[in-house]
């Protein structure tokens, strides 16, 4: 099992967490978030989290609530993020959802998106529960064709702007369920040389369509298996369900695909490194590729 987390990232940062909360910088804002995850103590005082924090959410629902602001801040601003010769910038904003419109600790996930498309083939690349499209435009600046599927049309416009942003074109916009989707693709015998899962714990489909990620997950990933290429591929398998390990993933997609296809796969934990070095756990992963320097 690997622990990834991003590398030289200025634009963001984990300052600190514990006692179920986070404390991020991204760009010149400080915010403050609900993280379950986070059950231990915090390594920095509370006047620190206080005197740093632009803006904090609180939760008022299950799933929902506000921010509380502290210091003058945009509604709206932008970063970046570089790594090789992919240039990516993202429109960040205070939901309330408590979301800001990126998950950082799939930097390394695009990094493996965008090297994988560089080496194979006229890529198509399929984008699924794809939100603001982080993975969209890795898999863009590799060259590939791209399809980027979501159930939200806000979602959609928001990956579109960070689109243009990153100075992109291109990319295919699809207003659908993702389960919907890829039953339709595999009964079409469509393929695709790379697929990028991020599927949520719950959720809705645009026309109320119920998702619910450990009743379906199963059927998704057979779905999955046949519409992704057989000899030229890439797959990332993204999850922050509390109670999956990333053996679940593993079993999941071995289950599914050849020994072949899954030769060279790799699974392990997404983390956060806080400025005390604690390594804060942001979701589980599996992904594997092959391509055309493997089939000589």
């Amino acid at each position: 099992m690997k622990l990834l987390t991003p590398r030289d990232w200025k634009a963001y940062e984990l300052i600190d967490s514990g006692d179920g909360e986070k404390l991020e910088r991204f760009g010149k804002y400080v915010l403050r978030r609900p993280e379950p995850q986070a059950v231990w103590s915090k390594s920095m005082p509370e006047s620190d989290w206080e005197s740093m924090a632009h803006a904090q959410f609180v939760q008022e629902g299950s799933h929902s609530g506000g921010w509380k602001r502290f210091k003058p801040m945009q509604d709206q601003w932008y970063i970046e993020y570089r790594y090789k010769g992919m240039n990516l910038a993202f429109r960040l904003g205070l939901t309330g959802f408590k979301h800001v419109g990126i998950f950082p600790e799939q930097a390394v996930n695009w990094n493996f998106i965008y090297e994988s498309c560089l080496k194979l083939e006229q890529p198509k690349v399929l984008n699924l529960f794809a939100y603001t499209g982080g993975a969209s435009l890795a898999a863009r600046s590799g060259g590939a064709d791209v399809i980027h599927c979501d159930s939200i049309k806000n979602v959609l416009n928001w990956a579109n702007a960070n689109m243009q942003a990153s100075d992109l074109t291109d990319i295919r916009w699809l207003l659908e369920d993702a389960f919907k989707f890829v039953k339709r693709e595999a009964r079409r015998e469509r393929v695709y040389h790379g697929i990028i899962l991020d599927p949520p714990a719950w959720g809705h489909g645009p026309k109320g369509e119920k998702w619910k990620l450990e009743d379906m997950v199963n059927e998704l990933t057979e779905y999955v298996s046949k519409i992704l290429h057989p000899n030229q591929h890439f797959m990332v398998f993204n999850s922050y369900s509390l109670g999956f390990s990333p053996l679940v993933l593993e079993n999941l997609v071995k289950s599914h695909f050849s020994p072949s296809m899954t030769a060279d796969m790799e699974s392990g934990e997404l983390y956060m490194a806080e400025r005390s070095g604690r390594k804060l756990p942001m979701g589980i992963f599996s992904r594997m590729y092959h391509g055309p320097e493997e089939a000589k």
